[in-house]
C-alpha cells in the first residue's frame, strides 16, 4: 500500500528536482549556455546523464519482467554496446567535435551543401524522438497510475510538468544535473530492492544458486540465428548498429559531446555511460531473477493468478516493500521517466532553433527566449503523444521498434555517407534514405497500420536499423556511380 510516508518521499523527490533546475539556471546568459552549458560541463556528470537518458523507465520495469519470464540472454546487448563505444569514439566524436557544428544535422548542410537534406534528417529525428518519448512517458505512467491509484492522464501530466519546468528553466545544465540525481535514485532503488529480496530468501549466495538452478542466470547464446533476437549474432553484432545510431547520430548524445571541453572529455563521458549501462543491465536483470526466486522458488509470497509477468515488479513494489521504500522506488520510476522527457525536449528545442529555423547563435537573449518556448512546445507534444499511446490497442513495443529502425538506420547511413563519401548530391541522399525506409517496410511491414511484411520472419528486431542503414548506403553509392557513368557517356 502507498502510505502517507511514501507520498512525502515522492513529493520531496519531485520538489528537489525542481530546485536543482532553479539552482543551475543562474548561469544561463545566452543560447550557448542554455544548450551546451558553455562547453564546460564535467565529463563525469555528462557520462551519467548519457546513461540516465538512455535507460528510461522501461529498463527499470521491463528488464526484471524479461528475466522473470525468460532469462538474461539480452545481457549480450552489452557486447554490441562495447563495439559501439569504440566506433563512436574513433569515428563520430572527433568528426562531430571538429566540424564546428552546434547541431548533429548541421553536418549534412556542411558535407552535402543542402539545407533540404539537413532539415529532412532533423524531421526524421524529431518524429522518432517524439514517438519514443510519448511511449517512454506513457509506459511508466501506466504503472504509476496503478500504484498511486490515480488517473493515468494525471500521472502523465504531473511527471511531465515537473520535467518540462526544470528543463525550461535550466536548459542542458538542469537536464544533466537532474540526470545525475535521477540516476542515483534509479540505481539505488534497484540495489535496495535486490538487497531486500536477497535478505528475505537467505542471502545473495543462496538466491543466486536458486536463480541459476531455475535457469534465470543464462546469458550466453552463441547461435547465429538471425531470426532470434536472443543470439550472439543479433544481440552482439546487429544491436551494435542500433547503439552506434543512437550514440553517434542522436542529438541528445551529440549535444552532450559538445557540452564538454574537448574530444578526450567527450570520449570519457561516452565510455563511462557504457560502463554504467552495463551495471544497470546486470542489476535489473538480477532484480528479475530475484523476483522469480522470491515468488516461484522460495515462495515467500504468492502472486495473483491473473497477474502477467510485466505486473510482477509493480505488485512487489506495492505489497512487499517497507513503508518509505515504496515511495523511493516510485520516485525512481518517476526519475527515469522525467530523465527521458527532459533530455528529449531539450535536444528537440536545439534542433528546432538551429535546423528548422536556421537561426545562428544570438549574442542577445532572443535565441534563448525562443529555445525556451520550443522546450515547452515539445514538452506539450510529448504529453500529447503519451496520451495518444494510451488509446492504442496494438503492441506499443512493436510500433516503437518499427519507428526506431525506420528513422535511426537511414540517419546512421547519412552520417557514414557524410563522413566517408565525397561528391554526393542532395537528391542522391534523399533517394537513398527513402529506399532505406522502404526496405524496412518489406521486412517488417507497418505494425501501426496492420500492413504485413513481404519478407517477415527472416530477421529479428535488432536487425532493422542495420537493414535500413545498409540499403541507404548502397543506394547512395549506386546512384552516385550511375550519375558518374551518365556524365562520362555524355562527354
Amino acid at each position: 500500500m502507498f502510505t502517507f510516508v511514501d507520498w512525502i518521499v515522492l513529493a520531496a523527490y519531485l520538489l528537489f528536482s525542481l530546485l536543482i533546475g532553479l539552482w543551475v539556471s543562474r548561469g544561463n546568459k545566452n543560447l550557448k549556455e542554455y544548450m551546451f552549458g558553455g562547453g564546460s560541463m564535467p565529463w563525469i556528470a555528462v557520462g551519467i546523464s548519457l546513461i540516465a537518458t538512455s535507460v528510461s523507465a522501461t529498463t527499470f520495469l521491463g528488464a526484471p519482467a524479461d528475466v522473470f519470464g525468460d532469462d538474461m540472454t539480452f545481457l549480450m546487448f552489452q557486447i554490441g554496446a562495447l563495439l559501439s563505444i569504440v566506433v563512436v569514439g574513433f569515428v563520430f566524436i572527433p568528426r562531430l567535435r571538429n566540424a564546428g557544428i552546434s547541431s548533429a544535422y548541421e553536418l549534412f548542410e556542411v558535407r552535402f551543401g543542402s539545407k533540404a537534406v539537413r532539415r529532412l534528417a532533423a524531421v526524421f529525428y524529431c518524429l522518432h524522438l517524439l514517438l519514443r518519448t510519448g511511449i517512454l512517458l506513457y509506459a511508466p505512467s501506466l504503472v504509476l497510475a496503478q500504484i498511486l491509484h490515480v488517473d493515468l492522464r494525471v500521472a502523465i501530466i504531473v511527471s511531465a510538468a515537473v520535467a518540462i519546468f526544470y528543463t525550461w528553466f535550466g536548459g542542458i545544465k538542469a537536464v544533466i544535473w537532474t540526470d545525475v540525481m535521477q540516476f542515483c535514485v534509479f540505481f539505488g532503488g534497484g540495489v535496495l530492492v535486490l538487497l531486500i529480496i536477497a535478505n528475505t530468501v537467505g542471502g545473495f549466495g543462496e538466491m543466486a544458486a536458486m536463480a541459476s538452478e531455475a535457469g534465470k542466470t543464462r546469458w550466453w547464446n552463441p547461435s547465429m540465428d538471425i531470426s532470434d533476437a536472443r543470439t550472439l549474432v543479433s544481440a552482439g553484432f546487429a544491436y551494435a548498429i542500433l547503439e552506434i545510431a543512437i550514440r553517434g547520430c542522436d542529438q541528445q548524445f551529440v549535444q552532450r559531446y559538445l557540452s564538454v571541453k574537448d574530444v578526450k572529455a567527450a570520449n570519457r563521458s561516452s565510455v563511462l555511460s557504457m560502463v554504467l549501462g552495463c551495471a544497470v543491465s546486470v542489476l535489473f536483470y538480477w532484480v528479475g531473477a530475484a523476483l522469480f526466486v522470491y515468488y516461484k522458488v522460495s515462495k515467500v509470497s504468492a502472486l495473483p493468478d491473473s497477474l502477467g509477468q510485466n505486473d510482477v515488479f509493480p505488485y512487489f513494489i506495492v505489497n512487499c516493500l517497507p513503508v518509505g521504500v515504496t515511495g523511493l522506488i516510485v520516485a525512481a520510476i518517476c526519475a527515469a521517466a522525467m530523465s527521458s522527457l527532459s533530455g528529449a525536449i531539450n535536444s528537440l528545442s536545439n534542433t528546432s532553433e538551429r535546423d528548422f529555423l536556421g537561426w545562428e547563435e544570438s549574442k542577445g537573449m532572443g535565441g534563448l527566449k525562443r529555445a525556451k518556448i520550443w522546450t515547452v512546445v515539445w514538452g506539450v507534444l510529448g504529453v500529447f503523444f503519451a496520451l495518444f499511446a494510451a488509446t492504442q490497442q496494438g503492441s506499443l513495443l512493436k510500433n516503437a521498434l518499427f519507428f526506431t529502425g525506420l528513422f535511426t538506420g537511414p540517419l546512421l547511413g547519412m552520417f557514414l555517407l557524410a563522413f566517408f563519401v565525397k561528391g554526393l548530391k542532395s537528391w542522391q541522399v534523399v533517394v537513398a534514405v527513402l529506399c532505406g525506409m522502404g526496405s524496412l517496410v518489406l521486412v517488417q511491414g507497418i505494425p501501426a497500420f496492420g500492413v504485413p511484411a513481404v519478407l517477415g520472419g527472416i530477421f529479428s528486431w535488432p536487425w532493422m536499423p542495420f537493414i535500413s542503414m545498409t540499403t541507404t548506403i548502397l543506394v547512395a553509392l549506386v546512384a552516385k556511380t550511375a550519375d558518374f557513368v551518365k556524365g562520362m557517356v555524355r562527354k
